[in-house]
């Protein structure tokens, strides 16, 4: 049994944020699934959001603009304080993390550069060229190492354990050893990001599954919003690779293949700069039109921005673009569709980052703050996780040096790893039955297929009623090989579980929404309805499935409106 103060799980920019801020007298240590800075954060490109006002055509620039426009962009869905909390203190953080070293492209002066990004009325995306999510894992895991947090890698938590309302701790598989490994704790924060896996097109990390969500639920925290799922308009066709919001943020162009830009006959004020949520779906009304190249894509023309733009400003797409596809954009259009991207939804946490569970805490993409709401803001992804993980880490904090933890109780802990064994152990002795690999390989179509960019009632309940069969099949899941170290197939088959009850809880979140609203498109029911629907999902675990109440949204200053752009 290993024991520690705090344990976060979660190497990427939420989880080690949290680390940075935890009270430096605690017990801190981090789990994570890969190398830190292999953490899916490093994919991120583009930017930063906050209203530094640096850019000339941003003096006037406020974090309570920058509020609105996350609260217009989350389709008035979003808890207006806690996007008040998150702008105000995206300014200060700025300034923090550029004292930690991370190296922003700048303007003349030595100002950090900022540049537009989708459904902001200013350019208040700080960037590092398109290495964004990069520069910052870096930066903040090289602190972690000055600080002396303890990194355990290459370790998958498979469950929480909770005890009469309280966090005592988990249970990982040790990857490297094939052990089953028990660490206690008097506070456990999750910072395990999204789950884009249970999509067959997805921007995410292969290590994106879902299951810290998934966790979470099982032990009892309710899941806030999960139907609400974003696409991203550009990813690299065939490949899915993201292709940063900056491209277009920087002045490339839409282009059907008539040659025009599109975007006029959807947002002619903002164009291509128009919320995800919206380009998602003008491309792929697009290219269901017939106006899609090979009826599958359309371009991304960067040529017109001229070489020494592209290689100063978006040298990682350029490099992409060679290496992954064999084209250069500074002579030939990028080639695009739209792929699932992040998720708004997440485990229910309140605005200290605090789960009704004692003593748990998250933070990140798969927490729900409900800062997003319906649709998310390009930029303030980052920003939320390094702002709500040090919440997070605070809160812990003051959790336990105010006496909230109750004390240990290690034989719930071992009876907990004692079953995972015994599972894994059964599970190793099956030598037929289903490859969960082909099952997650058919959950992905399920997911593409059925609550994808636009949705109808029927297509979800085709869903539901294809994932009861998934189910069913899993319950004779085998693994082929006999090796207990790195072996991937128990990380599939322990994780897939917790893929189908986030699924669930999307499909059936998403057939009884009747609105259209963000990232929620239903095709029966295209207009959104506030009268009805203008509140938060819930989506509680139980054997039968999920149970679904709802919570109303916390509208303060800015009722809601049409979103024109």
């Amino acid at each position: 049994m290993v024991s520690h103060d705090i344990l976060i799980v979660g190497g990427g920019l939420a989880g080690l944020a949290a680390a940075l801020t935890s009270d430096p007298k605690l017990n801190v240590a981090v789990l994570s699934k890969v190398h830190p800075i292999r953490s899916h954060s490093v994919a991120a490109q583009g930017g930063i959001n906050a209203a530094l006002a640096n850019s000339p055509d941003a003096k006037d620039d406020s974090w309570e603009k920058h509020a609105f426009d996350t609260i217009k962009g989350s389709d008035y869905l979003a808890d207006q304080d806690a996007v008040e909390l998150m702008c105000q203190l995206a300014i200060p953080t700025m300034y923090e993390l550029d004292h930690w070293g991370v190296p922003f492209s700048r303007f003349p002066g030595g100002v950090i550069a900022q540049r537009p990004f989708g459904g902001a009325a200013y350019p208040r995306t700080c960037y590092a060229q398109d290495r964004t999510g990069q520069v910052l894992l870096h930066t903040l895991y090289e602190q972690c190492v000055k600080k002396g947090i303890k990194f355990y890698d290459e370790l998958l938590v498979t469950s929480l354990v909770v005890q009469d309302g309280r966090c005592l701790g988990l249970v990982a598989y040790d990857m490297g050893s094939g052990e089953i490994r028990s660490f206690s704790a008097k506070a456990v924060i999750f910072g395990t990001g999204g789950y884009g896996r249970i999509y067959k097109l997805s921007t995410n990390s292969y290590i994106n599954f879902g299951s810290g969500i998934g966790m979470a639920y099982r032990a009892g925290i309710p899941l806030k919003d999960l139907e609400f799922v974003q696409f991203h308009p550009t990813t690299l066709y065939g490949k899915n690779i993201l292709i940063t919001e900056a491209a277009r943020g920087e002045g490339g162009y839409l282009v059907n293949n008539k040659g025009r830009r599109f975007m006029e006959d959807y947002t002619p004020t903002a164009m291509e700069l128009a919320p995800r949520d919206i380009v998602s779906r003008s491309i792929t009304t697009e290219i269901l039109k017939g106006n899609g190249f090979e009826n599958a894509y359309v371009h991304l023309d960067l040529r017109h921005l001229g070489r020494e733009k592209i290689e100063k400003r978006l040298p990682g797409i350029q490099e992409i673009c060679i290496n992954f596809y064999g084209i250069d954009p500074v002579d030939t259009p990028i080639p695009i569709q739209p792929a699932q991207h992040y998720s708004m939804g997440g485990i229910d946490v309140d605005q200290d980052c605090a789960s009704p569970i004692k003593g748990f805490y998250a933070a990140g993409e798969c927490a729900c703050v409900s800062v997003h709401g319906a649709n998310r803001l390009g930029g303030n992804s980052l920003l939320e996780a390094i702002v709500f993980g040090k919440i997070a880490g605070a809160s812990a904090s003051k959790f336990i040096n105010g006496g909230g933890f109750a004390g240990p109780r290690d034989a719930d802990i071992t009876a907990e790893a004692k079953n995972l064994n015994d599972r894994f152990e059964s599970i190793r002795k099956r030598d037929k039955g289903h490859n969960v690999y082909q099952l997650l390989n058919d959950l992905k179509i399920l997911m593409s297929e059925k609550a994808g960019i636009f949705r109808d009632g029927k297509q979800l309940q085709e869903g539901l009623d294809g994932l009861a069969g998934l189910r069913e099949a899993y319950k004779d899941a085998y693994i082929y090989g006999s090796c207990t170290r790195f072996c991937q197939e128990f990380v599939t088959l322990v994780e897939f579980a917790y893929m189908m009850d986030l699924a669930e809880a999307i499909l059936l979140g998403g057939l009884k929404r009747t609105e259209s609203r963000g990232s929620h498109s239903r095709t029966e029911f295209p207009k959104r309805d506030d009268v009805s629907w203008l509140k938060h999902t819930l989506a509680a675990y139980s054997e039968k499935g999920p149970v679904l109440t709802y919570r109303t949204v916390n509208v303060d200053k800015y009722k809601p409106q049409e979103r024109k752009y």
